[in-house]
This record gives structure tokens, C-alpha cells and sequence, in this order.
């Protein structure tokens, strides 16, 4: 009798486990088909707010390119040779704007975490950041190639720099949007300041966290841009302006439409990982939201 028990509790256990995994796959699949059909949606819009501009606009067709020129060049007239171009100039964007988003992104989490632990800090250099935030970048840049040079170390400092400051800002209202009554709870039951932040601020910062992040991607990319056209001479951000001193403008529209399409797709491949994320590891705020 007590094996009959037993079995039968493990087969109502594994019939759970069983149930359980087909609806956290079915919930991933229509997150996925979200995403997808996100991305689709916000390309045709660009694609029509792209076609709708050049009309409204009356730019000349010498000049303003729409999707087909575009497409005609990329697979159509010599396709081989102008993807080769485009997709060489896009990995080495990508790489640069790896380099600033990780760089950017890393110390905007590490100096939140201090502002946290201590609001002392906060107020001592949260208006020196502010302060920093407000010059352009663009007027910064001769300065930061004098001291760094035009190699990699530029690309880094310049995408941390564009990274940093709005993402900061997101991830320290996030890490302080812990629930209070949370936070105490945490205290009486032995946890130190460090133990609250990990287990309560941290999960009640995501969406915040993936808010900056959102943010940081195309801030990255924009950064990445800048410091090819002003620095180091590679990626799209060169090849952009190279194009027009030699007035190849199908090879302009071609950068720009590239970079757009990569941008909008990297943006909601975040948005897939965020909602994956809040499901696993904070189910109460996804279900919130």
C-alpha cells in the first residue's frame, strides 16, 4: 500500500514538474512572438515616417534615398561588395559600442550601489555628474582624444560617457523604489545593509535596471558613431561621412538604414530579456506591470 503511495505522489509530482515547464515554454514563445512582431511593427513605421519625410519634404531623389534605393544597392547592383562594406563598417560599430555600453553601464551600477549605501556620497557628486552630463559631448571630444589618443581607450571613455549619466540616474530611483516595509522586514530578521540591497533593492530595481538599459543601447551606438567620425576613422560612423565628401549617397543611406534596423532589433532583443528575467526572478513586479 505505501508503494502505491508513493508512486502515485511521484506521478502527480512529475505531472506538475511536466505542467509547469509547458507553461513557462508557452509563455516564452509568446513573449518571443511579442518581441517579433514589436520589431516588425516599429521597422514599418520607420519605413513609412522614411518614405513620408521625403515626400513631405520634396527632397531631391539625388539626395534623399527611400527603401527601395536602399534595397537595390545592398541586393540588387554589386550586392557582394556594398554588403562587404556595409557589414565590415557595422562590426566594428557593434564592437565600439560593446566596449562603451559595458564600460558605461558597469560603473553607472557600481557608483548606484554607492549612492545607495550612502547618501553622504550621493549629494557630494550626483551635481558633479549633473554638472558633467550638461557639456556636450561633441565639445568634450578634442580633449578626451589629447589625453587618450585615438585608440580604443577614446571608445571606451566616450561610450562610458554617453552611457553613464542617464543610466545612473534610472538605476539609483530603482535601487531607492525598494518597498520600506520590505526593507525592514529584511533588517529584524539579521540581514545587514548589503544582505537588503542584494535580496530587496536589487530585485525591486529591474525594471529600472532594464530601463537604463534600454536607454543605453542606442545611447551606446550613438556614442560609438560620434567617436568613429571624430576619432579613430572606422565604422559607420566614418563611413557615413566619407560618403558624402565623396557624394555616394546610396552608400549614406545604406549606413544610416543599417545602423536603424540594428538598433530598433538590439532594443527589443533587451525587452525580451527583460520580460524573461522579471518572470524568473521577480514574478510580482511582471505581474504588475
Amino acid at each position: 500500500m505505501n508503494f502505491k503511495i508513493e508512486d502515485s505522489a511521484d506521478r502527480s509530482l512529475i505531472a506538475v514538474r511536466s505542467k509547469v515547464k509547458r507553461d513557462a515554454a508557452k509563455e516564452t514563445a509568446k513573449l518571443a512572438t511579442t518581441t517579433a512582431l514589436n520589431t516588425l511593427l516599429s521597422l514599418a513605421v520607420v519605413v513609412v515616417l522614411w518614405v513620408f519625410s521625403l515626400w513631405a519634404f520634396d527632397v531631391s531623389p539625388y539626395i534623399g534615398k527611400g527603401p527601395i534605393d536602399v534595397f537595390e544597392y545592398l541586393f540588387l547592383e554589386d550586392a557582394a561588395e556594398h554588403q562587404a562594406l556595409v557589414l565590415s563598417a557595422l562590426n566594428q560599430t557593434m564592437i565600439d559600442a560593446a566596449i562603451g555600453f559595458s564600460f558605461g553601464l558597469f560603473f553607472a551600477t557600481f557608483i548606484s550601489v554607492l549612492f545607495t549605501v550612502s547618501k553622504g556620497l550621493e549629494q557630494a557628486l550626483m551635481p558633479i555628474a549633473m554638472l558633467l552630463r550638461s557639456v556636450p559631448l561633441i565639445a568634450m571630444a578634442p580633449i578626451l582624444i589629447l589625453i587618450f589618443g585615438r585608440e580604443q581607450l577614446t571608445v571606451a571613455v566616450m561610450g562610458a560617457i554617453v552611457v553613464l549619466f542617464p543610466a545612473l540616474v534610472n538605476i539609483v530611483f530603482g535601487l531607492r523604489s525598494a518597498s520600506r516595509a520590505m526593507l525592514d522586514v529584511a533588517t529584524v530578521y539579521g540581514a545587514n545593509r548589503w544582505a537588503a540591497l542584494r535580496y530587496v533593492a536589487f530585485p525591486s530595481s529591474l525594471p529600472s535596471f532594464f530601463a537604463a538599459v534600454k536607454i543605453s543601447v542606442p545611447g551606446a551606438i550613438t556614442g560609438a558613431l560620434l567617436v568613429e567620425w571624430l576619432a579613430t576613422g572606422q565604422g559607420i560612423g566614418y563611413g557615413i561621412i566619407s560618403a558624402v565628401g565623396r557624394a555616394k549617397t546610396d552608400e549614406v543611406w545604406a549606413y544610416v538604414a543599417t545602423i536603424t534596423v540594428v538598433s530598433i532589433v538590439l532594443y527589443n532583443l533587451v525587452a525580451l530579456f527583460e520580460g524573461y528575467i522579471l518572470k524568473k526572478f521577480a514574478p510580482q513586479v511582471w505581474k504588475n506591470r
